[in-house]
């Protein structure tokens, strides 16, 4: 089983060192080729040159290519075609792997029962936390936590992007990541991943969950803020709705009744809550909501 990790990369030369140090410290069989493959999404930073560092230190084992197409699933994209493994891991530029990561991940992909696997992404809280922001619920996925609990088994919801692995052939049955989804410089909107990881779900193939396949990712101050968490589900509404468009009979220009319904209601809790954290949650309910109207409202109109 060949193994190739795609990175893609776009302007983060010092999270992206961080990143490849922890990578080349993994513990794979020797029996087991395996590459890092770096897509450079256009930057302008020193990005190449770090990649060549590791490149020269490690060689055989980093490998770059220049995508300059913006869009993160363009990168995506460019990388699963380019890529030698039989086996795909996907890893970001701001995150830290155990040196257990990749086999742990991959190691369910032996059987031709799984299609794909996920592992958790634990937070590394290197800000206080702020009292607004509760302990746990999806809430935290702007701070990409995705911790399913720690029994291996069977995963019934797609993984993160940047701890999830798939067989090459999955992609070849089901395409490519949607280009209309991912981040790029001019749009936040996210959901490329789960997107796909719904798509080979709801295509009938099975994904694991592996626990001690485990990635931490840090908790920024910039990310730490009321604002970029709004923003955040504001953009997930957004892109739910171009994820799955569906029509429904009950609508007032494109909008289902029951979303003006939900977001009254959300909006009177938020408005009504007392405790910090559970006023907060409804806001973001609320920000979210007003997402995916806007969203619809964009496609009524044709835009």
């Amino acid at each position: 089983m060949r193994i190739t990790v795609i990175l893609c990369t776009y302007n983060r030369c010092e999270s992206l060192a961080t990143a490849l140090n922890s990578v080349a410290a993994s513990q794979v069989p020797s029996s087991v080729p395996w590459e890092v493959l770096i897509v450079d999404n256009n930057s302008s930073d020193g990005t190449r040159d770090v990649v060549e560092d590791f490149s020269d230190r490690y060689p055989g084992r980093f490998r770059y290519l220049f995508e300059s197409r913006q869009g993160k699933s363009c990168a995506l994209n460019r990388g699963v075609r380019e890529a030698s493994g039989d086996v795909l891991a996907f890893m970001d530029d701001d995150v830290t792997v155990e040196p257990s990561w990749l086999t742990r991940l991959t190691a369910s992909l032996q059987s031709d029962r799984w299609a794909g696997a996920g592992g958790r992404i634990i937070p590394l809280w290197n800000v206080k936390r702020p009292k607004w922001l509760p302990h746990s619920g999806d809430i935290l996925a702007p701070l990409v936590a995705f911790n399913p609990g720690n029994k291996a088994g069977e995963l019934r919801e797609p993984p993160f992007g940047t701890n999830m692995a798939f067989r090459k052939e999955v992609f070849e049955r089901y395409g490519e990541f949607r280009t209309d989804l991912g981040p790029r410089p001019d749009n936040a909107i996210r959901n490329e991943d789960t997107e796909f990881g719904r798509r080979v779900l709801n295509g009938g193939d099975e994904l694991y969950y592996e626990p001690a396949a485990v990635v931490y990712h840090p908790v920024t101050a910039e990310r730490l803020t009321k604002r970029y968490f709004l923003k955040w589900w504001f953009d997930k509404g957004r892109a739910d709705v171009l994820e799955s468009p569906e029509d429904d009979a009950h609508a007032l220009a494109g909008i289902p009744i029951y979303l003006f319904k939900r977001i009254l209601a959300d909006a009177f809790r938020w408005t009504v809550a007392l405790e910090p954290s559970r006023r907060f949650d409804y806001k973001r309910q609320v920000w979210g909501q007003a997402g995916e109207i806007t969203e619809r409202w964009r496609l009524a109109l044709g835009k």
